[in-house]
Parts: C-alpha cells; sequence; structure tokens
C-alpha cells in the first residue's frame, strides 16, 4: 500500500531559506515523498534548486497564479492538485528533522492526524526552547492546544480519513483552523513529543506587529465564534477545552506587547505558558 507523503510548501521570496527546507526533505529516512513547492511570487523556484544542486525527481513545482496571494491560497493549489494518501505542511523557512516523517507515516496506520513537538529556533538555528516535548500520546481536540501551544503546521495526516482547506479569509490562525477541520473526521489525533519540526522565529515577525496582533485577536475570536456554532462537530469538552486555550491565548496576545517591552526578545510561548498554569481569577 502506498504511504507517499506529499510535503506542501508556499513559497513567497523564499529564495534565502528555501535550500535548507528542501534539503531538510531531501534528508529524510522516509523516502517516499512528493514536495509540492508553490511559488506566490511568479518565481522559478525549479530551475533555482537544479541550480542549487538540490533538484530531485520527487520534487512538484507549481505556482499560485499571482503574487503575494497568500498562503492559505497558495497551500490550497496544491491541495487541489495532490492524489497521495498522506499530507503534510512545511513552511519554506522551516525544516523537518530527517526522521519525522518515518515516524509519522508509522502512527498514521492507527491514527488520521499526526503531530510533532517543536524545536523553536533563530533565524541562524539557535535552538531557542521546545514546545510540546514530551511522551507520545493520544490527544483530543480539546487537549490539543494545551500540549502545542503555538504553531499547528506540524501535522501530517491521512487524507482519507479526512481533508480540508485553508481558509483565506482569515488572516492569522489558518492552521488551528485547517486542524479543526481534520479533526471534524478524526475524533483523536496522535502527538510525537520529541521535537521534529524546526520552527524559525524570524525577528520583526508578524508576533511583534500591532496590526498582526489585532489579526491574530481577531482570528481567535473568530474560531470561538465557529466552535460556539458547532461549526467543527466536536463534543461539548473539547469546545470547552479549546475556547479555554484561545481565551487564555486571547489575553496573552494584548499584554504581549507590554511584556516584550520589558523583557527584549520573549517568546510568545514563554509568554503564555505561565498563564496557562495560573488558577482561575
Amino acid at each position: 500500500m502506498s504511504q507517499t507523503v506529499s510535503i506542501i510548501t508556499p513559497a513567497y521570496k523564499a529564495q534565502s531559506t528555501l535550500t535548507t527546507t528542501v534539503r531538510s526533505v531531501i534528508e529524510q529516512t522516509h523516502a517516499d515523498w512528493q514536495h509540492w513547492i508553490v511559488a506566490d511570487d511568479g518565481f522559478d523556484y525549479g530551475t533555482f534548486l537544479h541550480e542549487q544542486g538540490l533538484n530531485d525527481p520527487r520534487q512538484v513545482f507549481l505556482t499560485s497564479g499571482g503574487v503575494g496571494r497568500g498562503a492559505s491560497v497558495t497551500r490550497n493549489v496544491a491541495l487541489e492538485k495532490i492524489d497521495t494518501p498522506f499530507a503534510a505542511i512545511l513552511d519554506a523557512d522551516d525544516r523537518l528533522k530527517p526522521g519525522k516523517l518515518e515516524q509519522a507515516v508509522d502512527k498514521l496506520d492507527r491514527h488520521g492526524i499526526v503531530t510533532t513537538a517543536l524545536d523553536v529556533m533563530s533565524e541562524d538555528f539557535r535552538h531557542l526552547r521546545h514546545v510540546g516535548a514530551g511522551p507520545d500520546r493520544v490527544l483530543s481536540p480539546g487537549e490539543h492546544k494545551w500540549v502545542s501551544l503555538s504553531m499547528d503546521a506540524m501535522v501530517v495526516w491521512d487524507r482519507r480519513r479526512g481533508d480540508g482547506r485553508f481558509d483565506p479569509e482569515m488572516s492569522n490562525m489558518t492552521d488551528l483552523e485547517f486542524l479543526l477541520q481534520l479533526y471534524s473526521s478524526n475524533p483523536q489525533s496522535y502527538h510525537l513529543g520529541t521535537p521534529l519540526h524546526d520552527y524559525i522565529k524570524r525577528d520583526g515577525s508578524m508576533s511583534n506587529a500591532r496590526d498582526v496582533t489585532a489579526g491574530m485577536i481577531a482570528s481567535k475570536r473568530e474560531i470561538i465564534t465557529r466552535l460556539e456554532a458547532g461549526r467543527y462537530g466536536l463534543s461539548e469538552a473539547d469546545v470547552a477545552g479549546l475556547i479555554g486555550f484561545l481565551s487564555i491565548s486571547i489575553m496573552a496576545e494584548a499584554a504581549y506587547g507590554a511584556a516584550t517591552t520589558l523583557q527584549p526578545g520573549l517568546l510568545f510561548e514563554d509568554h503564555i505558558e505561565p498563564m496557562l498554569s495560573a488558577p482561575a481569577s
């Protein structure tokens, strides 16, 4: 039976980072993959990777059909084309640890969704912290965010058990919203507590921008509204767990700017984690 994983990477002005990302795919111990690289800037990434000596017959190159259409539209272009049983998301500035696909595919034999802990790194690949590290475990939708505090693009999923599309109308939090679509037909996910996904924190990234903070808060409120409306068909306990996390996360977003003024370089994960364990007032 096919165990091919389609890895979807949207690329927008990604020339300075994509080679490292692509190399991490080529070095996977699970070699049955396709790497779908979708240009959202009109650039010829196929020729570029050939010139870098990183071209591979398992790579597939597409275009978003425009410039700056956004990661959601760009990812959806690939999702409309792929025909493999498994899929994964990999941003053009992140990396996979060599064993990620192998370990994820092994668990996809019994679970429709697999997530992994993160190795959060600086732009020069200096380790900053782990997120979601610990024992391997089965998680309900209501438990997931309490373990995976931030990024949700580390997901690998079985498209035969559930699929989705990214919402281009949302400015932020589209990875979580997509994961909730997968949870609609998968009551649980399997979380690999070994950090298998390198998540790069970039200086001046959206977490520090006022307009993006407002966008993050608005997007989290929109997800709460959708959860309350029963959009994803989740249990009351799962809805309560997700809303509980998102409510705290909204408060954390509102206080993050002032916190980084007092402590420059403060990671959002370090900022929110104490708030998650604090007793309710």
